[in-house]
């Protein structure tokens, strides 16, 4: 009987030890405009004089390398405010203290052992290198700072006692060592799931892009969010109570999830031409561990076919710049493009800097590939962009169809702003988001080019980052005459996408240089977008068979 009592009593504490470690991150303050200052980090404790702080580790991780550059242990913080059983600790970090990039990381530690669910990061997401997250991905918070008033802070609201009880808010007045905005501690009740679904569900193509939309679910309990799963294919997942989805939005595995909060009423994804998609949306109450999905009933579907766009132009900079099929050119100064490997959308972009340990002046020019657009009667341009410090002043957006290919841009060829024609942040933030999409057919010729030209001074140098440069449109009635053709491949070089127009059905094949096919597939007459992003950088043969037997062979440049 003794031997009974002592492992009750062992795993009372054993309980009691685990529940003692309730610790998470409360609110943070990271960013401003110009220098950043007043940045701090809160936690809350609770049962804290059931501890010795100094068990306790805070530490700073780095989106640029995934490594930890900063640790403080609890006892170096401020005792703030004590509610009930909770206690609030922050530390002030010196001007700069906390890392303002993409994907930069907090995380708390018991004995040098991770707090489960405490490795968090703002601006993305990244994989700890040392310390006590090393070898774990961090969770987006999915809120972010975008430097406009240092008094301002992201922090946690809602009612509970534990970390998945709460949920992130936007900026708001910082309340250091203090509750929260609408923050409570104490028993939570987590709501029952969402008593009905969303109405109205339906998509709709609009150039490159296919956007949802929808009626807010109603009744008795309302959803705090949905979850929005995308297919190419016939099945969707269906989400599990207590299991948080995470926000995927790249559909090159055929897949993508997001989550929309209540009262936006849609969302839009990135897709490629002329394919057929479907979506389903699944409503949802609580966040965390008491994430409440409805799945009873049917959910709503919508199919949707993508525009019968052609993509012309794709660049996603995703690998070094000499893989690039855009050109850098550099007017005056010593900074130059560089390829970002680590950020983008997916990460790798192209970045431009004027700023190292000063402000320079530079003229530099990013130049696409030589475009034949002559045919079309539809062109639209369109790019995704970060930039942080400075001001939107320093890039501009150009097109012409004069220039030569390859000589001093600022003093050649007839180049036509169209940077109006974008939507740039109106503050600093390293998250990147779409530029919007111009048409620009009444610009465009049979050697058309795009260009971003960045120019810093002194007084305002950005750093500006671009991504996913993107050119496509639709081909005019002429089509008939290049039908009636052999087939046309392009563009030739390409990069991840290949256009070809096939005058009839017939066979597609495509070898490398040692023979080796690499591609093969049924085609019908039309144009036909191929996906050609696994291809290695190097000569092709481009071989159609057509129906008839006749054989038509071109070659092709992979950069």
């Amino acid at each position: 009987m003794k031997k009974i009592y002592l492992t009750i009593l062992f795993m009372g504490l054993f309980v009691l030890v685990i529940r003692a470690q309730n610790i998470w991150t409360n609110e943070f303050h990271y960013d401003n405009v110009s220098t950043d200052e007043n940045e701090f980090i809160e936690v809350v404790l609770e049962n804290a004089g059931s501890y010795n702080l100094s068990d306790f580790g805070i530490w700073l991780y780095n989106g640029n390398n995934g490594e930890s550059y900063d640790d403080k242990t609890l006892d170096e913080f401020t005792m703030g405010d004590v509610e009930g059983d909770f206690t609030i600790y922050y530390y002030d970090y010196p001007s700069n203290g906390i890392q303002n990039g993409e994907g930069d990381g907090i995380a708390i530690s018991y004995q040098d052992v991770l707090i489960d669910g405490q490795f968090i990061s703002y601006e993305g997401t990244l994989v700890g290198i040392g310390g006590p997250a090393d070898g774990m991905t961090s969770v987006d918070i999915g809120v972010s700072e975008s430097g406009v008033e240092s008094d301002q802070s992201l922090q946690l609201s809602g009612t509970g006692d534990q970390y998945a009880a709460f949920t992130w808010q936007e900026p708001a007045l910082n309340t250091k060592g203090q509750l929260n905005n609408n923050q409570t501690f104490g028993g939570y009740t987590p709501d029952p799931e969402p008593s009905n679904y969303p109405t109205a569900f339906a998509g709709a193509a609009q150039g490159m892009k296919i956007n949802l939309t929808w009626a807010d679910a109603t009744g008795e309990q309302l959803p705090a969010a949905y979850i929005v799963y995308g297919t190419t294919g016939d099945t969707f997942p269906v989400p599990e109570d207590g299991t948080p989805v995470t926000d995927d939005t790249d559909f090159s595995d055929g897949e993508v999830a997001l989550n929309v909060p209540f009262g936006d009423e849609g969302c839009s994804f990135n897709v490629d031409p002329n394919t057929s998609y479907s979506f389903t949306i699944y409503p949802y109450t609580n966040a965390g561990e008491y994430i409440d999905f409805k799945t009873d009933e049917t959910a709503p579907v919508t199919d949707v076919m993508s525009a019968n766009y052609i993509v012309v132009s794709s660049e996603e900079f995703s690998n070094a710049l000499n893989t690039w099929s855009w050109t850098p050119y550099d007017v005056n100064g010593d900074q130059e493009w560089v390829w970002e490997e680590n950020y983008g959308n997916p990460p790798g972009s192209a970045k431009m800097s004027g700023h190292t340990d000063a402000n320079y002046p530079n003229e530099d020019w990013l130049i696409s590939p030589e475009l034949d657009l002559h045919s079309y009667v539809e062109v639209f341009f369109s790019f995704d962009h970060a930039r942080n410090f400075a001001t939107n002043d320093g890039l501009s957006v150009l097109v012409s169809s004069d220039y030569d290919g390859t000589s001093d841009p600022s003093v050649n060829g007839t180049w036509i702003d169209i940077t109006n024609m974008f939507t740039f942040p109106e503050n600093g933030t390293w998250v990147f988001s779409p530029a919007g999409e111009a048409e620009v057919v009444e610009h465009s010729g049979a050697n058309t080019y795009f260009a971003f030209r960045y120019i810093s001074t002194v007084e305002d140098a950005a750093t500006w980052e671009v991504d996913n440069a993107l050119v496509y449109g639709i081909i005019s009635v002429g089509m008939e005459e290049i039908m009636k053709e052999d087939i046309s491949v392009y563009p030739n070089p390409a990069t991840d996408r290949l256009n070809i127009v096939c005058p009839l059905q017939g066979q597609l094949r495509i070898s490398n240089i040692t023979g080796q096919v690499v591609l093969q597939k049924a085609l019908n007459s039309g144009v036909h977008t191929v996906n050609i992003r696994m291809f290695e950088p190097g000569l092709y043969v481009v071989q159609f068979t057509g129906e008839e037997g006749n054989i038509n062979t071109q070659k092709l440049i992979v950069r």
